[in-house]
């Protein structure tokens, strides 16, 4: 078995694939005509999008993860060699700033942003090791 897909459930799926497109340069790899899915390349393992609506279809029921609530207990790590200008490209782009940039005791440069949807997003470079 292999960990293929991480979906999240979302108000509008078109809205969140472009956001993720701009703040963080992914390229918009599936939308299904009806709106209700999409997916971005992301190498290996796909990162999806699913509205509220295709969700409550299917029989899953969540806690939103907006407004002043805390972050839930997942987030989206994204690697890139350069956090500080993927951090500040999302940051232009409409994310809010959780953790600026700092560079961790095992050598890792890590920040992290909320998306408008309200997930979290770790922005890392790679672990050398």
């Amino acid at each position: 078995m292999k960990l293929g897909y991480t979906i999240l459930y979302v108000k509008n799926v078109s809205e969140t694939l472009n956001f993720f497109t701009k703040a963080f340069g992914l390229e918009k790899k599936f939308l299904h005509e009806s709106g209700d899915y999409g997916e971005l390349s992301t190498g290996d393992t796909t990162l999806a999008f699913a509205s509220f609506e295709l969700a409550e279809s299917n029989g899953v029921g969540f806690v939103s993860n907006k407004g002043s609530r805390p972050c839930s207990e997942m987030e989206i790590a994204l690697v890139t060699k350069d956090v500080d200008s993927a951090f500040h490209r999302a940051i232009s782009e409409g994310a809010i700033n959780v953790v600026s940039p700092v560079v961790k005791p095992w050598g890792q440069a890590v920040a992290y942003v909320r998306e408008p949807d309200g997930f979290l997003v770790e922005i890392c470079s790679p672990i050398e090791g």
